[in-house]
């Protein structure tokens, strides 16, 4: 792990404002994805908590001359789990668009990202659902990022903290209603704290 983080800021030290780097800390939660976005958000004990580092290149900037963003992103991701069975690692690839919303010297960005993920093992909380819903586990799944975040250095009038975002976002895991692995009903979402900068 230690050495998958040296390449990313080998790489980031290198860049020209074409990558981005997110940090994100957060706990699972027992609502769906429709909840969670209706803010009915339901905690789950135990306290299940996951890290995630998340690396991203500039695809297309202001695309179809509209405040669209989208990147290519890679992350790895590690599920504490409560010791309640082995500790869990996760690696994400997908693509995210974001959507800037300028106002008063400000910014703020929604993010949408599809793709896939794929864990070491199963997640407890993915196991209950499973067993809960009488359904299957994956490794593999479909993998969306939901994200709100502001710019920092805008925000604060800061040239250093510029491009520098700090938000929310929704690590979601699901089969697609039964399209991937025959997992309809199971899956994972956890709600994240996330810290990006732009490169």
């Amino acid at each position: 792990m230690k050495y998958l983080l040296l390449l990313f800021l080998a790489l980031l030290l290198s860049a020209n404002d074409n990558y981005s780097l997110r940090v994100a800390h957060g706990k699972v939660t027992s609502s769906d994805f429709g909840q969670i976005l209706a803010l009915d958000i339901e905690s789950f004990k135990p306290t299940l908590k996951v890290t995630s580092l998340d690396a991203g290149y500039l695809l297309k900037k202001d695309a179809l001359d509209l405040p669209l963003d989208f990147y290519l992103k890679g992350g790895l991701s590690y599920f504490d789990e409560a010791s309640l069975q082995s500790d869990v690692y996760e690696g994400t690839i997908y693509i995210k668009v974001y959507y800037n919303i300028d106002f008063w010297q400000n910014r703020v960005r929604f993010g949408l990202g599809e793709g896939v993920s794929y864990t070491s093992g199963t997640l407890y909380f993915e196991k209950l659902e499973a067993i809960k819903k009488s359904d299957n586990n994956s490794k593999f799944l479909n993998y969306i990022d939901f994200s709100l975040d502001f710019d920092l250095g805008r925000l604060v009038r800061s040239e250093a903290l510029k491009d520098t975002y700090i938000g929310v976002a929704i690590k979601h895991r699901s089969g697609i209603f039964g399209l991937i692995n025959n997992v309809r009903h199971g899956g994972s979402n956890y709600n994240v704290l996330t810290l990006e900068k732009n490169f």
